[in-house]
């Protein structure tokens, strides 16, 4: 990765890498999976492979504060089923980074994109089928975790985007919205740290790319405490419209690009 490029931001497009990195805090904490706007940002402002790179540091600092504020609601069971299968699906990711340059990244980052859209939206129509009272109610069988263990690792791997896939999981396992945010709390801060490895030994992490992350990461804390203050009162079913609307033209803007 030619991290130079890092250092050629204008004002506006710092400014747009600020405001994506304020997303992923309340995303964290808040309405998980909207910070597939963020990578939309990330990957148009900087050059597709790059910003997968810069914006993972990003995700770990939104997720160690996720998990300060909702540790004590995850659900581990639920966890252990996953990681063998999450740990397959990054492996497959990374295979396919060593070989994809940067438009066919873009390509696929753009084409997630739209998966995870409609994902968010098949989603929702099942969330409003089931109003379980408890944290979780239900044990999803051990193919169903396999399958949505494998695309997640395999979609944060290649493009930071394993929430909406990780979301509709544990919807469909019956959490409800403490128990939803401590599990995935956990889980991504877990898979983010493992991917560090992966990503660095690719070029995407380097010391240049970390300054950048030092920068943004300011700016992830605010969005983090207001995705706290407002959880128990946004309006999330208008939120998650306007999330799954930018998330679509972000992947069009890749895909048009």
């Amino acid at each position: 990765m030619d991290t130079m490029t890092l250092w050629h931001l204008t004002g506006w497009e710092f400014a747009a890498l600020a405001l994506a990195a304020l997303l992923v805090g309340f995303s964290k904490t808040a309405v998980s999976g909207a910070n597939t706007v963020s990578l939309a940002v990330f990957a148009a402002v900087l050059p597709a492979r790059a910003s997968t790179g810069v914006l993972l540091p990003v995700l770990i600092a939104g997720d160690v504060l996720a998990v300060l504020i909702y540790r004590r609601h995850a659900h581990w069971p639920t966890l252990w089923r996953l990681f063998p299968a999450v740990g397959a699906g990054v492996v497959v990711g990374t295979v396919f980074l060593v070989w994809a340059d940067d438009t066919i990244v873009r390509t696929s980052i753009g084409a997630i994109l739209l998966l995870m859209a409609g994902v968010t939206v098949w989603r929702r129509r099942q969330a409003d089928a089931s109003e379980q009272p408890d944290e979780v109610t239900s044990r999803p069988g051990r193919l169903k975790a396999r399958s949505y263990g494998v695309l997640g690792g395999f979609t944060t791997m290649v493009a930071n985007a394993g929430g909406p896939v990780m979301s509709m999981y544990l919807l469909s396992a019956g959490f409800r919205k403490l128990g939803f945010l401590g599990t995935s709390a956990f889980f991504f801060l877990i898979v983010n740290v493992s991917k560090v490895p992966f990503s660095a030994g690719l070029g995407l992490i380097d010391g240049r790319s970390l300054l950048l992350d030092a920068a943004l990461v300011v700016f992830v804390v605010p969005g983090a405490l207001i995705g706290k203050w407002a959880v128990n009162r946004i309006n999330q079913r208008l939120f998650e419209r306007l999330v799954i609307a930018a998330t679509v033209l972000g992947g069009l803007q890749l895909l048009l690009r």
